[in-house]
């Protein structure tokens, strides 16, 4: 389940939005984003000008694939939850149905015991949104609904055609 690629739904979609958005306020967070493990950016709420989102998520994925490797060589499967205190801004990372990371950023307006609360309740429900995406995507996948891709039509001669 965690290596399966997912179909992101338009209703899906918002109902992650709204749950950032709601751990956003409830976190007293600056920044709240999720990421999916191989650094591609899904959703961002809160104060995001001035930060480069799309290099974040990808270090933050770099950051969960480096602390795994630590895990297994440490007997353990994964840490699902990492913390780094700056002198400003604190990051909250969390592993999420073993599919995304959330990460939430947050300042002196909030502390680490709220972040952990709200990022526990909001854990459930995302996992809860993935789980139907996985269902949804799976009957689309029995029903032949899925679309290929649209570059599984081209052949190494029509590449060769376009750059030749």
């Amino acid at each position: 389940m965690a290596g399966t690629d997912l179909v992101m739904y338009e209703e899906e979609f918002h109902l992650i939005d709204a749950e950032l958005q709601r751990l956003h306020n409830q976190a007293n967070a600056k920044v709240v984003f999720l990421v999916d493990k191989n650094g591609q950016l899904i959703a961002s709420v809160g104060e995001t000008k001035g930060i480069d989102t799309t290099s974040l998520a990808s270090l933050t994925a770099g950051n969960i694939a480096a602390t795994g490797g630590m895990a297994k060589l440490l007997g353990e499967k994964e840490f699902s939850i990492l913390f780094h205190e700056g002198e400003k801004d604190n990051i909250h990372i969390s592993i999420i149905g073993q599919r995304v990371i959330l990460v939430v950023i947050f300042d002196q307006r909030s502390s680490l015991g709220l972040v952990r609360l709200r990022v526990k309740k909001s854990s459930e429900v995302l996992t809860g949104i993935f789980e139907t995406m996985q269902v949804k995507s799976e009957q689309d996948k029995a029903k032949g609904k899925t679309s290929a891709s649209p570059f599984a039509e081209i052949t190494d001669e029509d590449i060769d055609n376009l750059f030749g």
